[in-house]
């Protein structure tokens, strides 16, 4: 349906993908967007500063996996910009970098849509610097060419081998065959070769050998996505690394430590971005695989009991995790309803982060216990529980139940329903396991008890004795159990139960190692 008011369509490099790395302009329009339409490579950090009331599209290509046609995604922009809205297209790197931009304009250009192309940092330029690999040098490399490897067939191997510097794009599916077309077409099994995962961001990973051997250095890990530098200046990466990209970390108080974290499966880990402020190398292991319930029926029967009247069927909602924030949410809005008709029924959170995530939604909790752990909801409750009704979402198995034991206590009626499952990963990523084996872990976090368990089921071929060393952190008393439960011991717990206060207290722990061996 087309309206007066006219809509436009921008289309948006989002750089690498973090929030960091947005240009100003590129940030501006987010604010402001009432649509947005984005890809796989878009970091979570960069949406949550879109208003709560941005309809979000997420059509991300990712090889061997379901994705929106291009067709489609050209509808959708010319649909909303005729609708008036204001429109972000935002892709990953830069718009006309391997972006497919130009179809998109041909479709606005055809449907008489007003547009804007927004330049972004390209993973090309800015991954080989990030991972302190120059794309030129005066002596090493004169020229470079960025190319993607999607369609290897199509590229011109014999022209493009003679080049000084490769930067090969969208290529880890198909390394086998790059590394068969420079070596057949002239370029030396000696050439060095650097693989870029993650470029950029707190988990960023970089393989460096030679195109005789990076095949084999690679096999056991997953690469995608990545940059890969083929050329002599790879060779400057151990220098520069050891002065200039070292100073910027020398003074930190992690600096030289690996820390591993537990989380769960596909959630961008904000505990990672405050520990490598503090100048941390960190490595993230799935611990959790979260999904949903086996069946949604409990929870559609609660939700259809608020029906906005002004005698609310539930006194309180009670919300213990990001996750089951999530799935209420999610399943209110797959019943055509939205958070107005939680007015009349208030609502208590464990913690900050639990907070913070309802605040995603427009909301403000009405309590927050001041130890931010469950135990600590039902003791400092505002008001008595007796004849309440009182919802609760919650994880489907394995849960602790002190809640519901003392809300029933209280004279609480409650209704627990399950809003979601966690689930062990079916293996640990060949990154961590080697890590683990090689000793190269300083310090483990857990910040829950499930995902201490799963750590342990993942880990239990690897002996009794890989954790020797290793500084066990915990988020809070529960985890702590846990963790002398199940590893039996534990290193240190944070004071406030936070990610802030777990990574204070980690950075205290090293502070006091220190002392520890200047003492000795």
């Amino acid at each position: 349906m087309k309206t007066s008011k006219p809509g436009k369509v921008y289309l948006v490099g989002a750089g690498l993908g973090d929030i960091a790395y947005l240009t100003v302009r590129s940030h501006q329009l987010l604010t402001q967007a009432e649509v947005i339409v984005y890809d796989a490579l878009v970091d979570d950090s960069i949406l949550q500063i879109i208003p709560k009331n941005c309809l979000k599209l997420d059509v991300g290509k990712r090889g061997g996996k379901p994705s929106t046609p291009q067709s489609e995604i050209n509808n959708l922009l010319v649909k909303y910009c005729q609708e008036g809205k204001q429109v972000v297209r935002l892709k990953g790197g830069d718009p006309f970098i391997f972006g497919r931009t130009t179809g998109e304009i041909q479709a606005l250009i055809a449907a008489n849509c007003d547009f804007e192309v927004v330049p972004g940092i390209s993973s090309a330029l800015a991954a080989p610097l990030l991972a302190g690999i120059p794309l030129t040098d005066a002596v090493m490399s004169r020229c470079f060419a960025v190319l993607t490897a999607h369609e290897p067939d199509a590229i011109n191997w014999k022209n493009v081998s003679q080049i000084d510097t490769l930067v090969i794009l969208m290529g880890s599916r198909n390394l086998k065959e790059i590394i068969h077309q420079l070596q057949r077409h002239g370029r030396s099994p000696q050439t060095p070769i650097a693989i870029i995962r993650e470029g950029g961001r707190p988990q960023q990973q970089v393989w460096v050998g030679t195109i005789s051997d990076i095949i084999e250095k690679t096999a056991k890990f997953s690469l995608s996505p990545c940059v890969i530098v083929v050329g002599e200046v790879v060779n400057l990466r151990d220098f520069l690394q050891s002065t200039l990209y070292s100073m910027s970390n020398s003074q930190k108080p992690l600096s030289g430590k690996t820390i591993l974290i537990t989380r769960a499966a596909g959630q961008s880990s904000k505990f990672t971005e405050l520990l490598t402020a503090e100048g941390a190398t960190v490595m993230e292991m799935p611990a959790l695989v979260i999904g949903p319930p086996s069946s949604w029926v409990a929870l559609d029967e609660a939700i259809a009991q608020f029906d906005g009247s002004s005698q609310p069927y539930f006194n309180w909602l009670i919300l213990t995790s990001a996750n089951g924030i999530h799935f209420f949410f999610e399943r209110l809005k797959k019943q055509g309803k939205d958070t107005r008709i939680l007015h009349k029924t208030k609502i208590a959170v464990v913690g900050k982060k639990t907070a913070s995530s309802l605040q995603k939604y427009g909301l403000e909790p009405d309590f927050i216990p001041p130890d931010f752990v469950a135990d600590s909801l039902v003791s400092h409750f505002p008001e008595s529980l007796a004849g309440k009704r009182v919802l609760f979402p919650r994880v489907e198995t394995g849960g602790r139940d002190v809640l519901v034991i003392e809300l029933t206590q209280q004279g609480a009626e409650l209704v627990e329903v399950p809003a979601y499952e966690s689930r062990c990963p079916d293996a640990i990523a060949p990154d961590i396991l080697e890590a683990l084996q090689q000793r190269k872990i300083d310090v483990i976090t857990f910040a829950s008890s499930k995902t201490v368990q799963n750590f342990c089921h993942l880990t239990q071929g690897l002996g009794k004795d890989f954790l020797e060393g290793v500084c066990i952190a915990s988020i809070g008393p529960q985890t702590s159990e846990t963790c002398l439960q199940l590893l039996g011991r534990l290193d240190l717990e944070a004071k406030e139960y936070t990610l802030e206060g777990l990574t204070e207290a980690i950075v205290a722990w090293e502070l006091g190692q220190r002392t520890i061996q200047g003492n000795s």
